[in-house]
């Protein structure tokens, strides 16, 4: 029995027997000879087969050409035949001269998308849609993104840890909370793993980082929203200020885009035309104030009551420091205590502002970042400062009760960064299944 070859490896083979499945790309049923362009997960191959005639020149119904004849798209084949390199073959420079097809599941010949299907209807057939080279390689860029990630954090002494998504109370507060029935009680789906990040500081830890799910009750509907997403997570001690925690979000996403862009690179550019270009450092930092005064310079003034950016005020500071320094991020610093949560450090001499940046990344906020508040009066001021009630937040405060360093770190979502790396213009797109307030399904 010859065993099977994923087509991206045939290339390296020599002319001779092989085998190959996948699925029915097209099927072009000529009158001498038949084609089959087959896909597997790795790649797609021309196969060939030449009709038989009999003496007279007539075409002859025998196998594998009746079964080709049959197929349709999206059904399951296994093939035998002969492959041969061939530079006059434009898919690769190589075809398999079939021998024998084996349909191994059929599929309904009436697709239910196409490719100017909309975004929702693409979604209800997410199985089919991801079938695309194009939606295959987001998640073979999310598998290098991610790995490089971890191989950073393993490579600097970093322990990763899993945190609980079901909470006994809000991790924030009690906005945006999605609430469970728990036995006898009532449990919370987690919005971060922000708590437990800095038990694991309490405990000595040093360093971590989680990658998980996190969910928000966001009644959402814009392009980079969703009710469950993947948060990538990390806390360090003993950091002076939250520039410490800016420099290493800097040195992991250096490390995610060079490993994108050397193992991905060339077939980002020919599927989505876009080049990936890996971010200098150190990135640019604006204050959000002086932002603000940017951004207004430019001819937009950010019309919120609180003190914080809007998304037009995102895009035109991305915009600015696009122009001026040439770069795709940059740290907003320095937000108002008003628009933070209670466990950010304040500056010293200063408490309406937070040692905190969010990081924008073409004209996007996909990050937030900062210096935690260590010591438990300041916090337990803070918390109150917030309108939270410090017996409900009993477990946390036991964290500093006990001595902890001084620590920060960030939580970024995944998802953000995909579609703005790829300049998609929804997370749906680079999500494997999307949860949004009117979607459960697939």
């Amino acid at each position: 029995m010859t065993e099977r070859v994923l087509i991206k490896n045939l290339a390296a083979l020599e002319d001779g027997p092989v085998s190959v499945s996948g699925w029915v790309d097209t099927v072009r049923d000529q009158k001498k000879v038949q084609f089959v362009v087959l896909r597997d997960e790795s790649g797609a191959v021309q196969l060939v087969n030449p009709r038989t005639t009999d003496a007279e020149g007539v075409v002859v119904a025998d196998e594998p050409a009746t079964t080709i004849s049959g197929l349709s798209q999206g059904s399951f084949i296994t093939v035998t035949g002969e492959l041969k390199h061939d530079e006059r073959v434009k898919l690769g420079g190589i075809e398999v001269k079939l021998a024998s097809v084996e349909v191994l599941s059929h599929a309904i010949p009436e697709t239910p998308i196409a490719a100017d299907s909309s975004l929702d209807k693409r979604m209800d057939w997410r199985f089919l849609d991801l079938r695309h080279p194009k939606q295959n390689l987001i998640f073979r860029i999310q598998t290098t993104f991610e790995h490089a990630l971890r191989t950073y954090w393993v490579n600097n002494d970093f322990i990763e840890i899993h945190t609980p998504k079901l909470m006994a109370s809000a991790s924030e507060s009690r906005a945006e909370l999605f609430e469970v029935d728990y036995f006898d009680t009532k449990a919370y789906l987690a919005q971060s793993p922000q708590f437990f990040k800095q038990m694991s500081q309490a405990a000595g830890f040093g360093k971590v980082f989680e990658i998980g799910p996190a969910f928000r009750a966001d009644p959402s509907f814009t392009s980079r929203h969703s009710t469950e997403f993947t948060s990538i997570d990390a806390e360090i001690s003993w950091i002076d200020s939250h520039e410490d925690v800016m420099q290493l979000h800097e040195d992991l996403m250096v490390a995610g885009f060079t490993a994108v862009k050397e193992k991905h690179g060339d077939e980002i550019k020919a599927l989505f035309d876009v080049e990936i270009t890996v971010p200098t450092q150190p990135f640019p930092r604006i204050p959000l104030a002086e932002a603000k005064e940017i951004v207004k310079s430019r001819g937009y003034e950010v019309p919120r009551e609180d003190d914080d950016m809007d998304p037009e005020g995102e895009r035109q500071i991305a915009a600015y420091v696009k122009e001026t320094f040439d770069h795709e991020f940059v740290f907003l610093t320095d937000y108002a205590s008003s628009i933070r949560p209670f466990y950010h450090m304040r500056h010293e001499g200063d408490a309406s502002l937070t040692n905190s940046y969010d990081l924008i990344f073409n004209g996007v906020e996909i990050s937030t970042g900062a210096q935690r508040e260590h010591r438990i009066d300041v916090l337990t001021e803070q918390a109150l400062d917030k309108g939270m009630e410090p017996d409900e937040l009993e477990f946390y405060l036991d964290f500093f009760r006990y001595g902890v360093p001084s620590h920060g770190g960030f939580g970024m979502g995944l998802a953000r960064v995909l579609m703005l790396m790829l300049h998609q213009t929804s997370i749906r797109e680079v999500t494997y299944l999307f949860r949004g307030p009117t979607r459960l399904l697939p």
